[in-house]
């Protein structure tokens, strides 16, 4: 539809309407192409060119030009309608009631002023606003006919939609019947949201990591374009959620009387909720006063991150329907309702060079170095890129105009890159073939993303691998932080993980920092790491695949850490939560002579290597013989303290979900451990009270 000029071209001069604001009759034109082929890049070809930021506000523009120049406005502009687009990969159905858009609001006098249009509207000076949060994820309308689900639709462009009703389906939330016409309905029409729980998006985005496939873009992409996959079994893999946030129609059995809940859209939430529907019941509020309204926004946007799904802004509605009748809606949006959006998580910005970092256990991290750009309230100048797959994936080049994006408001990444902006100048990134720190061959494993350099020499792993095995979780050398760790290396005085126990403290003395006390407390910490039981040792050794849970449970199957020399994958395995990959990674670190060397240096420094009772799992406690694994936020126990005591009462904790596992402890927002372990059917699942009185803390009484 448009070539690469012409979208160049629209680019820029979107970003030129942007910065002069230009409402003038001449502007009215490019605004509405500018629009329309925004609509066009995100609906048809699935591509943001624009943030929502920059595109709502060009929206804002047209609707103010138009409202200055009311007989320019045509058929054609993009003012009236909602959006455009439908693909051709499944049926095209007709909504019982469009589909429309919110109008769009950024602070707090926009609240205010649209306070005043619903009361001029309504006719009264007491309105009841319903507010909810806005989640971002992929719209959807579900049709009930006869108590039984008959159909799922995307939102296409608000009149027709896709016919998803197969896919729809997949989604566990939404109830394939439901007890309607015990209210005297016959047909009923929600909308609502699909949408994938953050923690769950983290684990699936580390596995496609892991096997060596591109990351999703944000859980909203996901969302949408999981949705519209021809297979509905993939459909269950990617942990789709529905939440519902509106009744659109509903038809009543002649005779009937409308249900008293379906006079407020509060009360229809509740209902709907309580009927076994996904409704955001529990994060609804009502307040009678618009300033009431404003405050929680800005309260709710400082914490919005608690939420276990993506939100980028809160809804507020007229709560009567009477009233939401009596005021109707525009042909984009209705009257009665307004998003007030919090600030943008994505922006453009120009990617200038690729550094590569290596890391502790030697993978070589591609970081693009971006023009500063400011995304919900920080500047973002570096970005990881993961691996060389991602760039090649996304086709990233030096020079690109690229989509930047803050998950959570915490961790950068380029969403893509914007290759109908291209000028010819653009640069392909090259990976380099030798390590950036020590010029050493890097290797990659078959099946894994990530290229390595082995050379256990390589600098910048020694003082990565001495920071994990100095930190609080290993060894705990407390006072020996990065920054230490840095220096004490770079004068030569802390070469290797045992040089920790040959600092020569008579060099020490003098520099700045470092007075007698200090390097008190120093010698003392490390001389206290010499007892720390086995499986800190383990832990602080930094195996690949090897983690707190792990290392214990490596440490409780030998006597010495030196029994690990004989070991091969075949015994490795027959440890509990130890896989083919964990084993491999265990054989090959004990096999290297490098790391025997080490291991004889330490046991030379009197570093304790023996599994000690500390070590040795309790075998009579009360929880002996059974499996542990905890998700989620703990509010009774920090998650450590909750673990401890578990092993102190004879029980085992497992890293993952599996056939071995006994009991899973769930807190808040748990994630997709939960969601496995529903799935397996075999795991006994408890809240945290539930926990409490089993370790016999309290009666269950």
């Amino acid at each position: 539809m448009y070539t690469a000029a012409q979208q160049k071209q629209l680019h820029e001069q979107a970003k030129h309407l942007l910065s002069t604001h230009d409402t003038s009759a001449q502007a009215i034109p490019l605004l509405r192409e500018v629009i329309n082929y925004a609509d066009w890049k995100y609906y048809i070809q699935s591509e943001s060119v624009l943030s929502d930021a920059e595109y709502d506000g060009l929206y804002k523009q047209l609707r103010l030009a138009e409202d200055q120049h009311p007989h320019l406005i045509t058929p054609s502009s993009p003012t009236p309608r909602v959006a455009h687009g439908l693909s051709e990969r499944f049926p095209a159905v007709s909504h019982l009631v469009p589909m429309l858009s919110l109008d769009n609001t950024y602070n707090a006098d926009d609240l205010t002023d649209w306070d005043r249009k619903c009361r001029e509207l309504a006719q009264t000076d007491t309105i009841t606003y319903c507010v909810e949060p806005k989640y971002d994820g992929a719209s959807i309308s579900i049709v009930y006919d006869a108590d039984q689900l008959t159909r799922g639709a995307t939102r296409g462009d608000g009149v027709m939609g896709e016919d998803i009703t197969i896919n729809t389906r997949q989604i566990k939330s939404i109830p394939l019947a439901a007890p309607l016409s015990t209210y005297g309905i016959s047909q009923l029409e929600v909308r609502g949201e699909v949408v994938i729980h953050k923690q769950f998006f983290e684990d699936y985005n580390k596995q496609r990591i892991a096997d060596g496939l591109a990351p999703l873009a944000n859980p909203r992409n996901a969302a949408s374009g999981t949705l519209r996959i021809l297979d509905p079994s993939e459909i269950r893999k990617r942990g789709l959620n529905a939440i519902l946030y509106s009744i659109s129609h509903y038809t009543l059995a002649p005779g009937a009387p409308r249900p008293q809940a379906l006079s407020t859209h509060y009360d229809s939430l509740q209902w709907l909720y309580q009927l076994g529907f996904p409704a955001p019941a529990q994060q609804m509020k009502v307040f009678t006063h618009i300033d009431q309204v404003i405050q929680y926004c800005a309260d709710f946007e400082a914490q919005r991150d608690s939420l276990p799904y993506e939100v980028d802004g809160l809804v507020i509605k007229v709560n009567d329907y009477a009233l939401q009748d009596k005021m109707g809606m525009t042909s984009h949006h209705p009257r009665w309702a307004v998003a007030y959006k919090f600030k943008a998580r994505q922006a453009t910005s120009i990617l200038r060079r690729v550094d590569f970092q290596v890391g502790r256990v030697g993978a070589v991290t591609p970081v693009a170095k971006i023009d500063p750009v400011h995304i919900g309230g920080v500047t973002v100048s570096s970005v990881s890129l993961f691996n060389e797959d991602v760039i090649r994936e996304k086709d990233l080049r030096i020079g690109d105009t690229v989509i930047v994006e803050r998950a959570g408001d915490v961790i950068p990444y380029i969403v893509r890159s914007l290759p109908d902006l291209r000028t010819g100048t653009e640069l392909p990134i090259v990976f380099p073939t030798d390590c950036p720190a020590c010029s050493s061959a890097l290797e990659k494993v078959q099946d894994e993303a990530a290229w390595r350099c082995i050379n256990i020499n390589c600098p910048v792993q020694v003082v990565e691998r001495i920071i994990h095995f100095a930190s609080k979780d290993a060894m705990d050398i407390r006072s020996m932080g990065n920054a230490n760790v840095q220096k004490f290396h770079d004068m030569g005085l802390l070469p290797d993980i045992p040089g920790m126990y040959h600092i020569p403290w008579q060099q020490v003395k003098g520099m700045e920092g470092f007075g007698e006390k200090s390097i008190a407390n120093l010698i003392q910490a490390i001389e206290q790491s010499k007892t720390q039981p086995l499986h800190r040792l383990i832990y602080g050794l930094g195996i690949r695949h090897v983690g707190e849970t792990t290392a214990k449970t490596l440490a409780s199957a030998v006597a010495h850490i030196t029994d690990f020399y004989d070991w091969d994958t075949e015994k490795l395995t027959t440890l509990p939560d130890i896989g083919p990959k964990v084993a491999t990674a265990v054989v090959d670190f004990f096999a290297r002579p490098q790391n025997r060397q080490m291991i004889e240096k330490l046991d030379a420094a009197g570093v304790n290597l023996i599994n000690d009772h500390r070590s040795q799992p309790t075998t009579d406690g009360a929880l002996a013989g059974k499996t542990f694994l905890f998700t989620g936020t703990l509010s009774q126990f920090k998650r450590s303290d909750a673990e401890q005591l578990v092993e102190a009462r004879g029980g085992t904790l497992l890293s993952g979900v599996s056939s071995k596992l006994h009991y899973l402890i769930v807190g808040t927002d748990a994630g997709s451990k939960l969601e496995k372990a529903k799935k397996l059917g075999t795991v006994n699942i408890l809240t945290e009270q539930e926990f409490v009185v089993l370790t016999g803390m309290i009666s269950n009484e």
